[in-house]
């Protein structure tokens, strides 16, 4: 450590030495200055963060607890609340709360928790909320408490939520009461299936006017977590797989700490900022990049109860939101809508998230006057993410955006490597059954070192309870017999300064509506319709849209006599009760025979490029899901799709 921070200063002094103008040139070709930035604050934190492992302070409690003591009096968190019947900045009432305030309700909170419901360290507890500031109240108890929380998809039902509570051994559940329908469909089976599960279906407005009361009593443990290393479990955070189940993938107290501090510092997060999230508490995305990048900093989350096109450059108006964090299919939305009296009537200055697309990058800045994008590129359970902070030309669509120093440092950590050129899906390995770096704009599969090989857990935690799917994320001999790197099941190219960009997702996982869609799930869900002898689920690319749609193709069982319009209604029935609603396939057609290879496989690759809107002849009948019902895809609705007007 004492050698790298050495060598650091003594590369300051040797850019120092330059003189500014020299400085200014070499800086243009190396960008070492934004290098500089990031190595200092990686170094500084470093140190910190190993001091809470010798302390027993692994915890983000900890952190959390020091910013109150810091910043006690000052905004962490800002709710614009819908008020009924209203419009404009009258739309919403705006719920504040300072560090302490936040803190102490907290603190109720877990009094009631420990005392009145049971929970202690070590308890895994589901959290199953919509976006307000009860998940974080719970949230943050629970660690408190030591308890791991799991973060529950509030849109999952029938056997995915069982699942979501069976596999990761919850012993209770706090169900918010605007999530509460999917659980109360699903009760009779939860109960059956995980008879010891408590099932606490809250008096949000009763429990609200406890902890806010400043009569009610606290309670904070003395420790919590003390015997934790660093890279044990914080948090539950579910992410979908081929398995077509939900995964409960891990997310490591160093994520939590150290991953959250360092993303913060890249996208320029102050402690006078506000970092307003639209995006769902039970995803990574907002929970660990928005929630403890934010509070990591001592900024402020304005948390939204959901994103709108049509009320939230209202309401990051009214939060004073400095920044704004996004998936790609927003920033598209966001473009497509109709210009809003409010849409530059803000104090954005960064638009930080994943997956904003090349082509409409400047747009979408230009238009709203952002200055700066965020970009980074990571899934829950990957030990280290990408990440480009984007000003100016120099960037546009990158998801790693260093410069020579950092990439230099990289390279011995992350990389990409070349694919079967007959399967993109399966790593090329030369003569010696070893790996192969790409070429400059070649596109390849994102891996990341894993120093560790016989103890990987130490930086790829993986899914609670599922060895298989943790084993198969490692990939094993890839430059040399006996080394082990975490394998993205993504494909990024890099150009010639070294910078990366997103091309596609590997395997049957696809992404649509910011969400992972598992095919294996819904064709399982469709194999339990009497009707079906086979099904292929893939991913189709629609014009103009961000991700894969679903596409279902469906061979029937002989003798059928009901009619496809029947058919499809009765899919369209089960598949809204037991599957997520972007789970649900968009495009279904119907042929005689689906392929089989001599193993009786479905080689899936024969069926991923499907033509839109007739087929590949033009003669095929294929139906899109509108406006809640499956009708004929013809020419003039695809028209309405690929221009936008359509809602897919």
């Amino acid at each position: 450590m004492s050698k790298a921070f050495d060598y650091v200063k003594s590369l300051s002094s040797s850019i120092v030495g330059l003189g500014l103008q020299g400085f200014s040139n070499l800086d243009e070709k190396t960008h070492i200055a934004d290098d500089m930035y990031i190595i200092q604050f990686v170094i500084k934190k470093a140190i910190g963060h190993a001091y809470s492992i010798l302390t027993g302070q692994v915890s983000y409690w900890y952190i959390f607890e020091n910013v109150v003591k810091q910043h006690p009096n000052k905004l962490a968190l800002v709710y614009p609340k819908p008020v009924p019947g209203q419009t404009g900045d009258g739309a919403f009432q705006l719920e504040s709360y300072t560090f302490q305030e936040l803190y102490d309700i907290i603190l109720r909170l877990s009094e009631i928790l420990a005392h009145r419901y049971g929970v202690k360290e070590g308890d895994t507890i589901g959290l199953d909320a919509t976006n307000k500031p009860l998940f974080i109240f719970l949230w943050f108890a629970l660690w408190n408490l030591g308890a791991t929380p799991a973060f529950i998809n509030y849109n999952n039902i029938g056997n995915p939520l069982v699942h979501c509570i069976k596999v990761a051994n919850i012993s209770q559940v706090f169900i918010d009461p605007a999530a509460a329908s999917p659980i109360n469909e699903t009760k009779d089976d939860i109960i059956k299936e995980c008879p010891d599960v408590a099932l606490h279906f809250l008096d949000e407005d009763k429990l609200l006017d406890e902890i806010k009361d400043p009569n009610s009593i606290k309670f904070r443990p003395a420790t919590r977590n003390a015997n934790d290393p660093d890279y044990a479990t914080g948090a539950l955070i579910y992410t979908s797989g081929t398995t077509g189940l939900p995964k409960p993938a891990i997310m490591s107290w160093r994520k939590a700490c150290l991953g959250s501090a360092l993303y913060g510092h890249i996208v320029r997060i102050k402690t006078n900022s506000v970092v307003f999230t639209s995006m769902p508490l039970y995803h990574s995305t907002a929970s660990v990049l928005g929630v403890c990048t934010t509070f990591n900093q001592g900024a402020a989350v304005a948390l939204s109860p959901k994103f709108s096109t049509s009320t939230i450059w209202t309401q990051i108006k009214l939060t004073k939101a400095t920044h704004l964090q996004y998936v790609g299919e927003v920033c598209r939305y966001l473009l497509n809508a109709p210009i809003h009296p409010d849409e530059r009537s803000h104090c954005l200055q960064v638009a930080y998230g994943n997956g904003l697309r090349r082509d409409i990058w400047k747009e979408f800045k230009d238009r709203f006057g952002i200055h700066a994008i965020g970009e980074f590129y990571a899934a829950t359970e990957s030990p280290i993410a990408l990440t480009s902070f984007q000003e100016g030309e120099y960037g546009i669509g990158a998801c790693r955006n260093y410069g020579k120093l950092i990439n230099y440092i990289l390279s011995y950590q992350q990389t990409l490597i070349r694919m079967d050129p007959e399967d993109n899906s399966v790593e090329y390995r030369n003569s010696k059954g070893l790996c192969e770096l790409t070429r400059v704009d070649e596109p390849g599969e994102l891996i990341m070192k894993l120093f560790w090989a016989k103890s990987p857990e130490k930086v790829f935690q993986g899914y609670l309870g599922n060895k298989k799917e943790t084993e198969s994320k490692i990939i094993r001999n890839v430059f040399r017999k006996g080394d082990a790197w975490f394998r993205s099941g993504d494909l990024l190219k890099s150009d010639a300064n070294g910078l990366y960009y997103f091309v596609d997702r590997l395997g049957d996982t696809f992404r649509w509506k910011s969400e992972n869609v598992s095919a294996t799930e819904v064709e399982n869900q469709f194999l339990q319709l009497h009707d079906i002898l086979q099904i292929v689920v893939v991913g189709v690319k629609v014009p103009n849209h961000e991700g894969r749609a679903g596409f279902a193709v469906v061979e029937l069982k002989e003798g059928v006599t009901k009619t496809e319009d029947e058919l499809l209604s009765e899919f369209l029935e089960v598949l809204q009760k037991e599957l997520p609603r972007y789970a649900i396939p968009i495009f279904i057609k119907f042929v005689d025979k689906i392929q089989e290879s001599d193993n009786h496989k479905v080689p899936k690759k024969l069926y991923r490029d499907q033509k839109l809107p007739k087929g590949e002849n033009g003669d095929e009948t294929i139906y899109w899901l509108k406006r809640g019902k499956y009708e004929i895809l013809s020419e003039s609705d695809w028209k309405e799709i690929i221009s936008g007007k359509a809602k897919l």
